[in-house]
């Protein structure tokens, strides 16, 4: 059989435990007993609390989980960014990841696997507001922002809660085959083979804080005027600035390139275009500034790992 644990502590995201638990018990039945997941729970002795007050017990301590799993899985929890981890699981994470075939987290939990020195030199992700704390405390991490999930060799991490739901079924494709994800998908009623470049919130253009700001104002005239070339001089002319006091602004507010920006934007707007309507690609392309679908075919291979064809399928009803 293979074999799974699941690292918890108290304070964990209960759903981060439950829901690739639940993905890979629904996956048995539909395997052969030989090819079917035995799933451990390992965490502190006795009962514990998860963040939404369930109580929890685990099926091996830490000090108990020596040998090694076909795949170790560290649930989040909404302190983990502000919070060192307990000393006995790291121990146990860094013990169980030197003899297991695969390592992984769901949530916050990529900050755990951080303190337990396993994220040096890795592309990582995790929930999409912990992002830029995760990459300042493990400024030797590559950190994907915009992942669902994301496989860096034997490292597995997955963006927020649900995303761990993605993340199982991804590793069930792998080690299963499509046919039984997709049955599990279906069972589960969630949107099948989510891949792993989809957006987790759209998170590249968001309404600033001050609405009279000239980054609002560059975030307006963008989205206003996707279609055109968007230069940095005419972005930098639109709000009467010079090109080096522009560039050096729009860094300080953004943490990104006015060029980058700009990319994001229509990333943004090509998958809401994706994800709720009909449009060709052709037109999709067109009107997110794109010029042609090859363009934006590049981009979305380079930015998210999906072609744009892969990522409306993403979203396409479920049929029986």
């Amino acid at each position: 059989m293979r074999s799974v644990a699941v690292v918890v502590f108290p304070g964990v995201q209960a759903i981060d435990v439950s829901g690739p638990m639940d993905v890979f018990e629904e996956a048995n039945a539909f395997l052969p007993q030989a090819d079917r997941y035995k799933v451990e729970v390992v965490g502190p002795k006795g009962t514990f609390t998860a963040s939404n007050g369930m109580r929890m017990e685990a099926h091996r301590t830490y000090d108990e989980a020596v040998a090694g799993y076909d795949l170790v899985l560290v649930a989040g929890g909404p302190k983990l960014p502000d919070e060192l981890p307990d000393t006995a699981m790291l121990d146990c994470i860094r013990r169980l990841s030197k003899i297991s075939a695969r390592t992984g987290s769901v949530c916050t939990g990529a900050f755990v696997l951080g303190h337990a020195g396993l994220l040096g030199g890795k592309r990582v992700t995790t929930h999409w507001q912990n992002a830029d704390a995760l990459a300042e405390c493990f400024p030797d991490a590559i950190v994907d922002r915009d992942r669902i999930y994301v496989k860096d060799g034997n490292l597995l991490t997955s963006a927020g809660v649900t995303a761990g739901i993605d993340l199982a079924l991804a590793i069930v494709r792998e080690d299963c085959g499509p046919e039984t994800a997709l049955a599990v998908a279906k069972r589960l009623v969630v949107v099948a083979q989510r891949q792993g470049g989809q957006s987790q919130f759209s998170p590249y253009i968001v309404a600033p804080a001050d609405p009279e700001s000239p980054l609002a104002a560059i975030s307006d005239f963008v989205m206003a005027n996707l279609r055109s070339r968007l230069t940095v001089d005419e972005l930098a002319d639109h709000l009467h600035m010079s090109r080096r006091s522009f560039a050096r602004l729009f860094s300080e507010q953004t943490r990104t390139t006015p060029a980058e920006f700009v990319e994001n934007a229509r990333l943004d707007a090509a998958r809401n275009l994706l994800e709720g309507s009909h449009l060709a690609l052709k037109e999709i392309a067109y009107k997110c500034g794109f010029g042609s679908p090859h363009r934006m075919r590049q981009v979305f291979s380079r930015r998210l790992g999906v072609t744009p064809g892969q990522y409306r399928v993403s979203f396409q009803r479920l049929d029986d």
